[in-house]
């Protein structure tokens, strides 16, 4: 797999029936190893390690109902009084982070009421904060360090 911009993750892969799989420390599990699935799984880690999220927090790849279809979020990360924090959005490394991919995090958002937004392909990362009072938006440097809201 192609060597992504993130840190050096202590992933599990392994090969059964010719086909590799990686282990996603949140749903438990071994999962197909896409490259779409390789990027979710260094963020996974990202989120953990890097920014300090507690595991506890973290739900990958569940149903949300967006304009009457459902639709898959790939990675939330939840306050502790149970309201969304973080809605990453993740594509395999060869999908360039354009309108298309800002409008599709836009939409799910429009259910989630994220307080932070996230879209990598594992090369590129892009994180912005919601201004819902003012209904605009803030491009920032880099993802918050968790701090527990008391």
């Amino acid at each position: 797999m192609e060597t992504l911009n993130f840190e050096h993750y202590p992933l599990s892969i392994k090969n059964k029936e010719n086909k590799r799989y990686i282990f996603d420390v949140i749903r438990k599990k071994d999962l197909l190893l896409t490259p779409e699935e390789w990027v979710r799984q260094h963020c996974i880690h990202f989120l953990l390690h890097d920014r300090k999220f507690p595991i506890s927090l973290v739900n990958v790849e569940k149903s949300i109902t967006v304009c009457g279809r459902t639709k898959r979020y790939d990675i939330i990360v939840f306050k502790p009084n149970g309201k969304v924090q973080v809605l990453v959005e993740c594509k395999a490394p060869n999908i360039p982070l354009n309108q298309a991919v800002f409008d599709q995090i836009a939409r799910y958002n429009l259910q989630i009421d994220s307080d932070y937004l996230m879209v990598t392909n594992g090369l590129q990362h892009v994180y912005c904060k919601l201004d819902y009072e003012n209904k605009t938006y803030h491009f920032l440097p880099e993802l918050p360090i968790y701090a527990r809201e008391e």
